[in-house]
């Protein structure tokens, strides 16, 4: 069923087609001793260059990790690396993935700023030793790559979603739709402000989605209307300044999500979800949040 889909016209399937997935029941995070802000390569770094509190910001890690585990999230960290500031945000350097006989994968990332792109080998040595087979793109082919900060797996299903136009290059999706032998769904960017598709969209489970509408494009719109029987939408402000869309729902059910998303939050409780929410006011000062601060794997 492996395909490239770019147009709702394509879809000749609905969710209830495609193949289930187990859902993951860990979670990797990096711990942010040497997080900092010391350059600009999105929008929301700016004026910000030496204005993390490092204490708090450890204090808010510890707090979203303890979220996870909570929610019965198998928490596995690795260490940061000194000069390697953004390391904590570690859905970007790779995309999981596990097979239908059960075997796991993992594809690395070709990181598209050059200040990041020495984080990849540390989180690839961390598959290599936890059993992992590893994949690579071809750099001679394709641009850049940014892990599950632009290509989100459908909960419980063999489908993914691919955001590209700022941190990811279209042709990527190529080749991991011919790897994992699975759709992928593409979805163009067109707001800077929402770099990565993880910063305006969130899969809550099989049938619902939080969405900023506004960083895509009507044909974008489209496809998450076509494949979600429900749409949620957060404000400009719930998005922006509070990363809102940057929640993460690992078991369908439990939804972490930066405090004060007011209008979001009491659409997700009304949908029925469970919201915990946790503060990430220092990480947002690079441009991101919970979900950009973990990986969920199997």
């Amino acid at each position: 069923m492996a395909q490239l889909i770019t147009a709702a016209d394509q879809l000749d399937f609905g969710i209830d087609d495609i193949p289930s997935m187990p859902l993951p029941t860990k979670v990797l995070m990096v711990r942010p001793l040497h997080y900092t802000v010391d350059y600009v390569i999105n929008p929301h770094m700016a004026d910000q260059v030496g204005k993390v509190d490092t204490i708090q910001a450890h204090n808010e890690w510890e707090l979203v990790r303890n979220l996870f585990d909570q929610i019965g999230i198998e928490v596995r960290i690795i260490e940061d690396q000194d000069g390697l500031p953004d390391m904590v945000f570690c859905a970007n350097q790779s995309l999981p993935y596990i097979d239908k006989e059960g075997n796991r994968h993992a594809i690395m990332s070709i990181m598209h700023a050059d200040q990041r792109k020495k984080e990849v080998p540390y989180i690839e040595q961390w598959y290599r030793q936890n059993g992992y087979e590893v994949h690579f793109l071809d750099e001679n082919k394709i641009e850049d790559f940014e892990g599950c900060g632009d290509a989100i797996w459908h909960t419980g299903r063999r489908l993914l979603w691919g955001g590209y136009g700022f941190r990811s290059s279209h042709k990527a999706y190529e080749a991991i739709c011919e790897t994992f032998e699975v759709p992928v769904i593409t979805l163009e960017l067109v707001d800077e402000s929402f770099y990565h598709l993880d910063t305006c969209f969130c899969v809550l489970d099989e049938h619902t989605a939080l969405i900023y509408p506004d960083a895509f494009t009507e044909e974008g719109l489209n496809l998450i209307h076509n494949l979600f029987d429900e749409v949620i939408e957060a404000s400009k402000y719930e998005a922006v300044e509070l990363f809102a869309c940057n929640a993460s729902c690992p078991d369908g059910r439990n939804v972490i999500i930066q405090q004060g998303c007011t209008d979001v939050n009491k659409k997700l409780r009304d949908a029925g979800f469970a919201v915990h929410e946790v503060s990430t006011y220092e990480f947002l000062k690079s441009g991101g949040s919970v979900f950009c601060m973990k990986m969920l794997l199997w």
